[in-house]
This record gives C-alpha cells, structure tokens and sequence, in this order.
C-alpha cells in the first residue's frame, strides 16, 4: 500500500522537489499537493486507502468530516467507498466563510446534533495547525472529534520537542492514523532508479531539513 502511494503521488506529479515554504513557515525541501491527484483512478485508489484505515481504526462514528478544501472530496469519495461495502457513513464539511441566505451556517452535509462523533479525514499533517482549527469549529457547536486519518504525516516537529502527531494526540485524547508517513514515502523512494529519485543536491536539501525539524517519533 505504501508503495502505491508514492506512485499516485508521482504519476499526480502530486510530489515535487524544491524549495517550497510551509504554513510554519519552514523552508522545505518536498510539497506534497494532494490537489493534483485528480485523474479519476488515482483519487479512486486513494478513497479505498482512507477507507481500509477506518475499517481497521475501531473508530465508531459513522460521520466523515473534511476540512476546505481538499479534505471535501476526500469526505465524499472515502463514504462512496465505504458504501460499496454497505457501510453507511455520512460526510460534512465546512465552508470558509459561513454562508447568510438559504440553509445559511458554517458547515455543509451532515446536520450535526450536540452530542455527535465525527472523523476527521486529511491530506497531509505538517504542523497541525488547520487541523485545530477544525476542531475548534466542531467543538463550538458541540460535536466531538473521535479521530483523525491522513493520508500522510510528514513527522515534523510541533511547537515544542514532540512531532505534531503526538501533540496533537496528547492534547486531544484521540488517535492520529496515517496512511503513510515521510520516512516511508523517502523509503519507496530510494528504492526507485536514480533516474527517477531526487538530485544528490536535492537529497542534501532532505537530509538536513529532516535533521533540523524532522521527528520520527510518530508511527
């Protein structure tokens, strides 16, 4: 399964190398934009990876929630996959600003009653920032958070010493479940002809990112 991630993400051209500045603010090395996977196939793939990973989460919500914008499709299609199975799960999602005329709110799906579970589903965890700010918008209208599934954790450092994944489920109390995570992802990589890897600069460009705000501490 991992494997096949990393081949959606290069077939997507989902995975580049570069330069690229990250919402804390870090230089880094890779962009990982699950936007592009967008062929039908691919994203098709990508639903059942999400789907498997809840099947085996013991998770018990029955509500999928995605945070604008890329975690709306993932919502739709994961509950699509989930229903050929004949699980029923509702999805939701909210917009960025709260909608004044018609059904009107933040929030698009599932009517969500004080008192519900939801799971979060994302693309990529780096700091773990938007994902908060999801959980303060569903806690303010009482629904609870049960767990969080992405389709890859970078294993960067949060605030303080500890990856953002434990940060996250320390102050949470609930399970992070990736798909994949970076070192993973670099793994199948190396793996690859050289042809097709990163440059030895590039591969530099890696290394001491990872040193200075990587953690490998998440799993």
């Amino acid at each position: 399964m991992t494997s096949r991630l990393l081949d959606i993400l290069l077939d997507s051209r989902a995975l580049r190398f570069g330069k690229f500045q990250t919402k804390a603010g870090r230089q880094s090395p890779y962009f990982i934009n699950f936007g592009d996977v967008c062929y039908g196939h691919h994203f098709s793939e990508l639903c059942r990876m999400f789907a498997n990973k809840i099947k085996d989460s013991g998770l018990s919500s029955k509500i999928l929630y995605g945070p604008a914008y890329k975690g709306i499709p993932l919502a739709a299609g994961v509950s699509l996959v989930l229903a050929e199975s004949s699980q029923q799960y509702q999805f939701a999602y909210n917009r960025k600003e709260a909608k004044k005329h018609g059904e009107g709110g933040n929030f698009v799906g599932a009517k969500f009653q004080s008192g519900d579970k939801v799971i979060i589903v994302e693309d990529v965890l780096t700091g773990g920032t938007s994902i908060r700010e999801s959980c303060e918008m569903l806690s303010a209208v009482g629904v609870t958070i049960e767990g969080i599934v992405i389709a890859l954790d970078r294993q960067e450092r949060g605030k303080g010493s500890k990856s953002a994944r434990e940060e996250l489920q320390d102050s949470l109390k609930i399970p992070v479940i990736a798909i994949q995570t970076m070192s993973e992802l670099l793994t199948d990589l190396k793996s690859l002809p050289h042809t097709a890897q990163p440059s030895e600069n590039e591969w530099k460009f890696i290394q001491d990112y990872r040193s200075q705000w990587g953690s490998t501490t998440s799993s």
